[in-house]
């Protein structure tokens, strides 16, 4: 019996819509790096990017377990000494509350030069989503 490796031609992707209306932050990015990988097919392979499209709304409707809203940092730095910035996550939801779920789902797919593409089909909006329901797709 031999073991079937797929090929990149192969590749079918689809697309899956998800409401992050009332889910918890990780629990939702683990599900969406899943997703992006492509963990759930019996296709996958570690070596290629066999993942799907996946699409976020409602990302301002997230919630987060615990004080993690005040204490929760995020940190920037431009490359200058003394310029390492912080905000708190409670700030960041305000502004752009896509972030959040961008920057977890990204700690949670691997560190290779397959996470660019991954990252890639991610889409995430804040608010309701009206243009992307017309078109065909699983949705959660």
């Amino acid at each position: 019996m031999k073991t079937y490796s797929i090929k990149s031609s192969e590749i079918k992707r689809d697309r899956h819509i998800i409401d992050a209306k009332g889910k918890v932050l990780g629990r939702l990015a683990t599900e969406v790096a899943r997703l992006l990988m492509g963990k759930h097919k019996t296709t996958f392979s570690r070596h290629l990017d066999t993942g799907d499209f996946v699409v976020v709304f409602n990302a301002d409707k997230i919630i987060v377990s615990g004080n993690k809203e005040k204490q929760k940092l995020y940190y920037r730095h431009s490359g200058y000494p003394g310029s390492l910035k912080s905000t708190t996550l409670e700030a960041v939801l305000k502004t752009k509350p896509e972030r959040v779920l961008e920057n977890a789902v990204k700690g949670m797919l691997p560190k290779t030069r397959l996470r660019k593409n991954m990252i890639k089909r991610l889409k995430v909006y804040a608010g309701d989503l009206n243009h992307h329901s017309t078109q065909t797709g699983a949705s959660k």
